[in-house]
Formats: C-alpha cells, structure tokens, sequence
C-alpha cells in the first residue's frame, strides 16, 4: 500500500463540461450538487487548495422550483451603499425577470468566500431557456 496521498495540481487537472437541466427542480438541492462539480468534490483527485472542479452549464434556468411559500415570502436583499440604501425584491419578481441570476446567486453562496471561490464561479454558465451555446465542447448531459 502506497503512504504517499495523491495532491493535484492545478496544471494537470483535466476538465469537463457538464450540462444540467433545472426543470422542475428545487432550487437549493440543485445548487449544492452543482457547487460540488464546481469544487471537484465527485472528482478522485480533490484537493482542497486547488481548483479541480468541471464546468457547468444550467438551463432552463425559469423552471426551477422554490418549496412552499418561498416564491412570495422571500426576499433577495443588497446594499446600493448610500445611507438607506436598502434594497428588497421578491423573489417571485426575481424568477420572472432575473431567473439565471437567482441560480448563480444560490451556487455562489455554497462556494469558498475566497479567490479561489471566484476561480470556480467563473466556470458556471446558467442560462434561462435550453439554448446555449456549447456546443462546441461536447458537454454531458448530467441528471440528478
């Protein structure tokens, strides 16, 4: 048995692309599963230091599913950083609007609050429809 434990490198990391369809799934359970190809977390070689995760690619973005009463209750709250600058929105507003941005604000939040998390955030693609434009990397089609 081998006593040395195997530690990637970000030069040797080989990537894939993956798309994920959110219709009718429920929006926090599709972002951690999400957030861990991002990290590399289904990968053997996950190291924790290296960014070793595979791009995603979210469609069908609109489709998504808030459970219970989260569409009308919850609210998406930033500063603009003037004095009383805070700003609400509903969700529901949100959905109909922003519906890409309310799936990469949820995988965003379960990523590293560091540069490496930004490092992984780059390498997520939501789309709104089924229409991306990927098709030139061949991506898997991955069914949670």
């Amino acid at each position: 048995m081998s006593d040395k434990t195997m530690m990637a490198k970000a030069s040797e990391v080989e990537r894939k692309w993956y798309v994920v369809d959110a219709q009718g799934q429920t929006l926090g359970r599709l972002a951690s599963r999400v957030a861990a190809i991002l990290k590399g977390k289904n990968k053997p070689c996950y190291t924790p230091h290296v960014d070793c995760g595979d791009y995603v690619i979210v469609i069908n973005a609109e489709q998504i599913v808030l459970t219970g009463k989260k569409l009308e209750n919850k609210l998406y709250r930033y500063h603009t950083g003037y004095i009383g600058g805070l700003k609400e929105i509903k969700y529901k507003t949100l959905m109909e609007n922003k519906a890409d941005f309310v799936v990469m604000h949820a995988v965003k939040g379960m990523l590293p609050k560091n540069s490496l998390g930004r490092q992984m955030a780059k390498k997520l693609r939501v789309y709104k429809d089924a229409n991306h434009g990927h098709e030139a990397q061949k991506p898997e089609v991955l069914t949670f």
